[in-house]
């Protein structure tokens, strides 16, 4: 999936909208509150996400960051360097 016109965040959005078709996902940058950190200066970035999904039903907390880890694992070796994970199904 290297996308080099898409941004970070447009190929990370692409990557779990994709795999999950969420109801809620809210993309965060984070970078700017880790310059100077050594995997800011190798030019990877810091994302948060909110992800909603019926595909997180019933999965544990840590099965869920495991999907979600294995669903944008190019991007976590290429262009991400920290992704902090918030995923639930809907209420």
């Amino acid at each position: 999936m290297n996308q080099p016109s898409l941004s970070r965040e447009q190929r990370l959005r692409q990557c779990l909208e994709s795999r999950f078709a969420p109801s809620l996902l809210v993309i965060e940058d984070e970078s700017h509150l880790h310059a100077g950190h050594a995997g800011a200066a190798g030019g990877h970035s810091h994302f948060r996400i909110r992800i909603v999904a019926e595909a997180f039903r019933g999965v544990s907390p840590v099965a869920r960051h495991r999907l979600v880890y294995a669903a944008v694992d190019e991007l976590l070796k290429t262009d991400i360097h920290a992704l902090a994970i918030e995923a639930s199904p809907p209420a």
